[in-house]
């Protein structure tokens, strides 16, 4: 993983992004991702929305981009400096985002995701160090794919999400439901019980 976001999170009603520190009873204690690093405490009842955990949706439905990768796309192509901000022009966002990836779903993915998608990289990539992928594995050996599966299905919004919220795209698709084994070739037919009958004596 080029950039580790493993710590870093998005918190509801919280702008910018955090490096999650440490669980604490009333919640956990939060870092800010800036140059003071200021530490306070997120409530527990704040959602956070850890930046590993988010992906974007493509125009296949099932099929989403984790967001690690969307970065390292985007570092490929621009390095850690951007041309574009979110407040640039929505044509010049929307260009920029065809540029990293041509197949992301236009109707799911939302401009004010494609802004937030920016100003976050932005800040990860002033804040960690890009790792180039020298290894090959590639692959995210550790990436939690068996988490509790999320309604895959979201209702289809026409308003955009708040600016204090995580993208859209937030969320892993879960992993398709787990079948009864029905055919279980152990479950034979079952043997009605022979009730016992005595004769009376006579």
């Amino acid at each position: 993983m080029p950039f580790d976001l493993k710590e870093i999170a998005a918190i509801s009603g919280m702008p910018g992004l955090y490096r999650l520190v440490k669980p604490t009873r009333a919640g956990v204690i939060i870092e800010a991702l800036d140059e003071k690093g200021t530490r306070s405490v997120a409530s527990a009842r704040n959602k956070v929305s850890l930046l590993q955990e988010i992906s974007i949706y493509t125009q296949d439905y099932d099929q989403t981009v984790p967001l690690s990768e969307v970065f390292d796309r985007i570092y490929q192509q621009h390095g850690p400096e951007l041309a574009v901000t979110n407040k640039s022009d929505d044509r010049d966002l929307s260009a920029f985002m065809a540029g990293i990836m041509p197949d992301y779903d236009r109707e799911r993915v939302y401009m004010s995701d494609i802004k937030k998608l920016v100003q976050w990289y932005r800040v990860v990539s002033k804040a960690l160090e890009y790792q180039a992928p020298a290894q090959e594995e590639e692959a995210p050996t550790a990436e939690p794919t068996e988490e509790k599966p999320k309604a895959k299905k979201k209702a289809a919004k026409k308003d955009e999400p708040a600016a204090d919220e995580a993208l859209s795209t937030a969320g892993i698709i879960p992993a398709a439901a787990e079948t009864n084994a029905a055919g279980n070739p152990e479950a034979g037919e079952a043997k009605p019980a022979k009730k016992a009958t005595r004769k009376k004596a006579e």
